[in-house]
């Protein structure tokens, strides 16, 4: 076969690129305004807002252990989680580990106002399951339009914030057993049950305390009714109970981020 004939035969093939990118699109899951309404922080904004930004979000199932992004790394993505739970991290040099702050279904994760801004902490999903994402280019496009998508992120940074101080200062001056019952508070918020996966060896980890203080903490708790553990789950008996055993150490983040929904229901 000479190069006329190689030409001849494969210059029709040049479209099946464009064929292929079609079904890539139409594969993905399409954005509808119930589905998006999962995260409450799109759920609160004006409807035509809401479907201004369906052309660059993306539904995406987030596993467990997936790194979203990792401190000093560009952040590429914003994630708005539905039934996720991600957790940012802060981690030292000698790779120790300690929970900053929790994210699910009433935030955002990611947020990147400025270009070239690099992650003050690593984000991980802890809890498996499905949320939202943009590119953070798209997000500050957006953001630089102004209305009600702007003032409802530096709101919601504002608990955030709340939060991740008094994970401060509970880290400094709350017990074990009220830092693991402001934990699984913090994860029963943003779950659909009263029970949770998960393992004493990572609460440890999250809460940046020895294992064995985990274990004779959550058995105390168990002891009084408030939990029951086994085999990787806990299940939640008296969360009245438990919000009454973490004290302040709960209650500061708790009130700051009622208030964001409060805001968020009038916008």
């Amino acid at each position: 076969m000479n190069n006329t004939q190689v030409n001849a035969t494969t210059k029709p093939a040049r479209a099946l690129p464009v064929a292929a990118k079609a079904i890539k699109v139409a594969s993905r899951p399409a954005v509808t305004y119930t589905g998006a309404q999962q995260n409450e922080l799109l759920a609160a904004l004006p409807r035509e807002v809401l479907e201004s930004l369906f052309e660059h979000l993306e539904m995406v199932q987030l596993p467990f252990g997936k790194e979203v992004f990792e401190f000093g790394n560009a952040m590429e993505y914003v994630h708005f989680p539905t039934t996720a739970i991600i957790s940012l991290l802060y981690v030292m040099e000698d790779g120790a580990t300690t929970e900053i702050a929790v994210i699910g279904h009433e935030g955002v994760a990611g947020v990147s106002l400025f270009e070239g801004e690099r992650a003050m902490c690593s984000a991980v999903v802890q809890a498996a399951g499905y949320g939202y994402r943009m590119k953070t280019e798209h997000l500050r496009a957006a953001f630089a339009r102004g209305g009600a998508l702007p003032a409802l992120l530096m709101r919601y940074n504002t608990a955030l914030f709340a939060q991740m101080a008094q994970n401060a200062v509970g880290g400094r001056h709350s017990s074990i057993e009220q830092k693991l019952c402001r934990w699984l508070l913090d994860r029963l918020d943003r779950s659909p049950s009263n029970s949770l996966k998960v393992t004493q060896e990572m609460i440890s980890i999250m809460l940046g305390v020895r294992r064995e203080s985990i274990t004779a903490a959550a058995g105390k708790l168990q002891d009084e009714g408030l939990i029951t553990y086994r085999r990787g789950n806990i299940t939640v008996l008296d969360r009245s109970g438990l919000e009454a055993y973490a004290g302040e150490c709960y209650k500061v983040a708790k009130t700051e981020f009622d208030r964001l929904r409060l805001d968020v229901a009038r916008c």
